[in-house]
């Protein structure tokens, strides 16, 4: 497939490094590197998709604009829809034949690959709990940017973990509570805590960690699985811990997997898988919109 990449920041940069020469043209107003400021400048049709990697405010008229030219549309996450949004969105993707996904790359971190597997396998039988936690120290870089908006890490970091509270841990669907969320530094939420209405996943992230930590603990009648780290920071860890009957030391054993990041990769293959198959990621997003959007409604004190 060859592609048109919009939006060449920090994202669009990776994205165009795993294309490599599939990406024909670059778009972005803001960044002299780009080969056009506006999509409507460039004039070559023969291209089969585009990846929207721009800010939140402008993802959704991309998106129609190549959709009604028959584009498949990869988009970087999340995509805030409403049910009348998705719906107009499913009808030009009918009309037209092309389909968008919206990005979740850390379904394909290897380690998450690997949890995923065990559960499925029955690793360590019913689970009862799961806990993930996701945070880094980027407050004082986000303040002052598009990036500091009223759902701030809602839709930054915490979406990954509910897409991720759907695609391994079957929650696909399920309301969340709001526990905490806090905005101390930042005009919008720099810190949440939420959980899904039968609390057994519980779902933490932050802007103030100060230090990047990534960490899912997943507990089931047989044994844990505790995941730390991502490979886009060096080195992922995920360690499966058999129960020992009664009581006693857990057996353990341990993966580990080392950068550099696979995950790009690996994700722009999945949407190109569903672009065959004419699939798009419309479920997810309405789930995850719903989600986001309540989180941030909730009223929590003073915070609200």
């Amino acid at each position: 497939m060859r592609y048109v990449l919009v939006g060449l920041g920090n994202i669009g940069s990776k994205r165009q490094t795993v294309l490599g020469d599939r990406c024909i043209a670059t778009v972005d107003p803001f960044n002299a590197a780009a080969n056009y400021r506006s999509v409507a400048d460039y004039p070559d049709p023969a291209y089969d998709a585009a990846v929207v990697a721009t800010p939140n405010d402008v993802k959704l008229d991309l998106i129609r604009y190549f959709l009604d030219r028959g584009k498949h549309v990869l988009v970087e996450k999340p995509l805030m829809l409403t049910p009348e949004v998705a719906d107009d969105l499913l009808r030009r993707s009918a009309r037209y034949g092309a389909i968008w996904y919206t990005s979740y790359n850390f379904r394909f971190e290897p380690n998450v690959v690997a949890l995923r597997h065990h559960l499925q396998a029955g690793a360590i039988g019913r689970v009862y709990r799961v806990r993930m936690f996701y945070g880094n120290g980027t407050a004082g870089s986000i303040a002052g940017t598009w990036r500091d908006s009223r759902l701030g890490v809602l839709e930054d970091m915490a979406s990954h973990l509910i897409d991720l509270a759907g695609f391994v841990f079957g929650k696909l669907g399920t309301e969340f509570q709001v526990w905490d969320r806090r905005g101390y530094e930042l005009k919008g939420v720099d810190h949440c805590i939420l959980a899904t209405s039968d609390r057994s996943v519980v779902i933490e992230c932050s802007f103030l960690s100060w230090r990047n930590r990534w960490r899912i603990e997943v507990i089931g009648e047989r044994g844990a699985l505790e995941m730390d780290g991502l490979t886009k920071w060096g080195e992922s860890r995920l360690s499966l811990l058999r129960r020992q009957f009664p009581s006693g030391p857990p057996e353990e054993s341990c993966e580990i997997a080392h950068g550099p990041d696979p995950t790009w990769a690996a994700d722009l293959a999945h949407f190109e898988q569903m672009a065959a198959a004419g699939e798009t990621s419309c479920q997810n997003d309405l789930w995850i919109s719903r989600t986001i959007a309540a989180a941030a409604g909730a009223r929590l004190g003073e915070d609200s």
